[in-house]
């Protein structure tokens, strides 16, 4: 039986989560919540501590080469986060003169290029579910070269989310929430520049995406497919401007569960990890992160004051 554990954490929200593969913090895993604290936590689940905070809403993290922390920040934009002072550093909070509306997710290559997405132009994060009913299908990819520039890479994307490079660096993937599928963007090879999907038609909704030690992309499933969802991102503008109108009871709200799945840089699935906490003593759903380390599936969720770890 798959092991499941419940971290609780100082803090709601701690929807990533990322771990240190070298240096002091080895083997840490550091979250954020909507407090704007950034949280170490040790291998063994037994120390908590705050590093730093950002004044804002972290969500997305990557853990540089030099050990600082890439943060996206829904509030503040794109910012290095050292955790060994605290110090906070803004990289970027606008896109061409005009400010970013909703930071998600990133990642780092090799030569030190950020990739990173812009859920959307309308809405921030703390109106996430307007943008994912509405369906403004206004999120975007973005580079941010080393020497500073900042390029559009992919727009018109149904709620840009989680990133992440393949083993090669040969293609970049961002999940699409609305959309239920990861779009793949061919950076070399014979398919550069091509645009195509590692997975499509996903059991629910995709958050954050992040390739593990094992070579693969994981990928969350914050909440399983709902028909009613289906129905109003087709439907009437109108119809789906007045379902985000009405009270939080009668919204549709994610369902209770812990999934997660990988795949292979071929678009192959790999792992399927669907867990009923309950079945372990625990309580714990709308997982948001994920990060596969050494034979152990770390978890975020948007919502919950915990992370979580699944031993494989």
């Amino acid at each position: 039986m798959t092991s499941f554990t419940v971290i609780p954490v100082p803090g709601h929200g701690a929807e990533d989560v990322v771990v240190a593969t070298s240096g002091p913090d080895r083997g840490s895993v550091f979250t954020g919540t909507e407090d704007g604290a950034i949280l170490r936590v040790s291998a063994d689940g037994s120390r908590v501590e705050r590093v730093a905070h950002t004044g804002g809403r972290p969500l997305g993290l990557e853990l540089a080469p030099d050990g600082r922390l890439l943060v996206c920040d829904a509030r503040r934009g794109l910012l290095w986060v050292d955790p060994a002072t605290g110090g906070v550093e803004p990289i970027t909070a606008e896109v061409h003169g005009v400010p970013m509306v909703f930071c998600n997710n990133a990642a780092i290559a090799d030569d030190g290029t950020l990739w990173w997405s812009d859920s959307s132009t309308h809405f921030g994060i703390d109106r996430w579910k307007d943008d994912f009913v509405r369906n403004t299908r206004t999120g975007r990819l973005l580079r941010r070269d080393p020497d500073g520039t900042v390029t559009v890479v992919l727009d018109g994307l149904a709620f840009a989310n989680g990133v992440a490079l393949s083993a090669a660096g040969d293609f970049v993937c961002v999940a699409e929430t609305g959309a239920r599928t990861v779009v793949r963007q061919w950076l070399s090879g014979p398919r550069q520049g091509q645009r195509d999907h590692l997975c499509r038609d996903l059991p629910g909704y995709p958050d954050n995406i992040a390739r593990g030690s094992d070579g693969l992309i994981w990928v969350t499933i914050a909440s399983p497919t709902d028909p009613l969802v289906e129905r109003l991102q087709r439907g009437p503008m109108a119809l789906r401007k007045l379902a985000t109108r009405l009270p939080e009871a009668l919204q549709p709200r994610p369902q209770q569960t812990v999934r997660v799945v990988a795949y292979d840089d071929g678009g192959r699935l790999v792992h399927d990890i669907d867990i009923t906490p309950a079945e372990h003593g625990a309580s714990y759903h709308m997982v948001t992160g994920v990060r596969e380390h050494e034979g152990r599936v770390w978890l975020g969720s948007l919502h919950e004051p915990a992370i979580a770890v699944v031993d494989l």
